[in-house]
């Protein structure tokens, strides 16, 4: 402590009496570390008081009269004006360091209501968000799914559609997703290579179709995206983006506010797709009889950021089923009139 350095070589005399029953005596009254050191006259330390208890008996009146501490029978007189101004200062700052009860409890109702809301803030969206995945059912997905593609189509237009392609999408579905639940739907413009969202729909831009020459590629690309739906629920995506207010009024409701669907949409339809791990992504080429090289190239026309595929393709032996017959890959190109 600063005060106790400052006096660290003081000295003075004073009278001391070991308890009430006790003759006084004359006695060299210094500090110690953090202590007052009681001595007689040949320095031979008689008692040692901790500055931190000392209690003044007759404050504001001299001869300075104090005591160890509030129960101590010892008592200590001193009239030196200096050695009495440095042991109330030094007893002021020690008394002034000393947590008050008030402010105590004040720090440690602060301190509950920090940790509450962080508590509510740091745990109370995951919670949300996973109750939420849990309760919602699939009709509910599906109706999330409506309003989220309504959304995308004020920023994308409306799908593309004609009786042959349509039929040609359904197969093309039925082919790679067996079992699969949802659609394939194909937008014009504004998306950026494949989506999904809730209930089951996976949207793909048209390019994938009207520029390849065969439907190995966009095979490639639903296959990828169905792992991709499988590793990331596009509910819980959504409901990241939308919020913990979003999310409690899908609860209480059953809805999401068509703000958030609508800024939802507009990231989706721009966003890159994740990465796919490449061992599951080429489980699922071997489970569908696709060849994963055609796709590996429309990737990277190079192959070189795609050798993996490559060299790995599950169909590079022979087996390959057609995905789909020439007449319908046909019907499925001209899907958007052109």
């Amino acid at each position: 402590m600063t005060a106790l350095k400052q006096f660290a070589r003081l000295e003075s005399s004073g009278v001391w009496r070991p308890d009430a029953e006790a003759q006084r005596q004359d006695v060299v009254v210094s500090f110690g570390d953090a202590s007052l050191v009681i001595s007689n006259k040949t320095m031979k330390a008689l008692s040692h008081w901790s500055l931190a208890a000392v209690v003044r008996i007759n404050r504001g009146e001299m001869p300075a009269l104090y005591t160890p501490s509030a129960d101590g029978t010892e008592t200590l007189e001193i009239e030196d004006e200096t050695m009495v101004e440095a042991i109330e200062q030094v007893r002021t700052a020690i008394l002034k360091s000393r947590p008050r009860a008030g402010r105590l409890r004040g720090v440690l109702v602060g301190g509950g209501i920090v940790a509450m809301l962080a508590l509510v803030f740091v745990w109370l969206p995951g919670a949300l968000l996973s109750h939420a995945l849990r309760v919602v059912p699939e009709p509910t997905r599906a109706e999330i799914g409506t309003e989220l593609f309504t959304a995308i189509g004020r920023v994308s237009g409306a799908p593309c559609h004609s009786p042959r392609g349509d039929k040609a999408l359904a197969q093309l579905h039925a082919r790679l997703l067996e079992g699969g639940k949802g659609a394939l739907l194909v937008l014009q413009n504004g998306l950026n290579g494949t989506t999904s969202i809730p209930g089951g729909l996976i949207l793909l831009d048209h390019s994938l179709i009207e520029d390849h020459e065969t439907p190995d590629v966009v095979a490639g690309y639903i296959l990828a995206e169905a792992e991709r739906r499988a590793e990331h629920d596009p509910l819980k995506q959504l409901l990241d983006h939308a919020g913990s207010i979003a999310t409690l009024r899908l609860l209480t409701s059953g809805h999401l506010p068509e703000p958030a669907l609508q800024a939802y949409a507009e990231s989706l339809v721009s966003a890159e797709p994740a990465p796919v791990p490449q061992a599951a992504l080429l489980h699922r080429f071997a489970a569908a009889s696709v060849s994963s090289t055609p796709y590996a190239y429309a990737l990277d026309m190079t192959g070189e950021a795609t050798i993996g595929l490559i060299e790995a393709d599950p169909m590079r032996a022979g087996g390959a089923r057609p995905v789909l017959d020439d007449g319908d890959w046909v019907a499925l190109q001209g899907i958007c009139g052109n």
